[in-house]
């Protein structure tokens, strides 16, 4: 059974941190690249940040790049999303997704239609 399990969201003060999990069981860790999409109230869902498998290159959208750092780690097949200075336009459900190692762009510009499996989410709210 794939499962992709998010967690670490919570209710933060605009400046502060939160540091979200994403917890990968069921698949071939390395045969994936592994991205981070939000979705606001009343908004499509967007790609936020994502890792490469292939080299680990990292991606992010304009708007949180120098303050969210993505990171992984093979062994425990956990990827990490370090948010700092967290705005009150952060807030959203954060979903962990996967893609095939085959996509030779980042995934968050192949965009939410091209992966293959999604967390269930976790609820980031950052009040002003």
């Amino acid at each position: 059974e794939v499962q992709l399990v998010e967690s670490g969201g919570g209710l933060v003060q605009a400046g502060g941190s939160l540091r979200l999990s994403c917890a990968a069981s069921g698949f071939t860790f390395d045969e994936y690249h592994i991205g981070w999409f939000r979705q606001a109230p009343g908004k499509e869902r967007e790609g936020v940040s994502c890792i490469s498998s292939s080299d680990g290159s990292t991606y992010y959208v304009d708007s949180v790049k120098g303050r969210f750092t993505i990171s992984s780690d093979y062994a425990k097949k956990t990827v990490y999303l370090q948010m700092n200075n967290l705005k009150p336009e952060d807030t959203a459900v954060y979903y962990c997704a996967a893609a095939s190692i085959h996509w030779a762009i980042p995934i968050i510009q192949v965009g939410v239609d091209g992966m293959d499996y999604w967390g269930k989410g976790t609820l980031v709210t950052v009040s002003s």
